[in-house]
């Protein structure tokens, strides 16, 4: 279920302040840490950029027109994606293969 329209998007405030305390140039320039990922991108923050913390560091975010409306957490993902080691009988081919290709190159 969505939020409803009255109430209005939500922000957390210590976000808010933040924003409202980075208007000068100087400061927008500078990456807002957040931790809110919950927290819903609006219009002030197009051009920023945000460091938003993904549970182990914090990854630069900067926002676009096509952000707006969106939550921080889903720019950012929360998990690593899981790739299958190669087994050591096809790294070896792998070595050797290479090795005979450095070898008739020199030649």
């Amino acid at each position: 279920m969505t939020r409803s329209v009255w109430k209005g998007p939500f922000i957390d405030a210590i976000l808010i302040k933040k924003l409202l305390k980075s208007t000068t140039k100087r400061r927008r320039q500078l990456r807002i840490k957040t931790w809110s990922r919950r927290s819903t991108i609006i219009i002030d923050c197009i051009g920023r950029t945000f460091g938003v913390h993904n549970g182990i560091k914090f990854f630069p975010l900067t926002i676009t027109e096509k952000m707006v409306n969106f939550k921080f957490g889903e720019f950012v993902p929360t998990r690593k994606k899981f790739f299958f080691k190669k087994k050591k009988a096809i790294q070896k081919k792998i070595v050797q293969k290479k090795a005979v290709v450095k070898a008739v190159k020199k030649k």
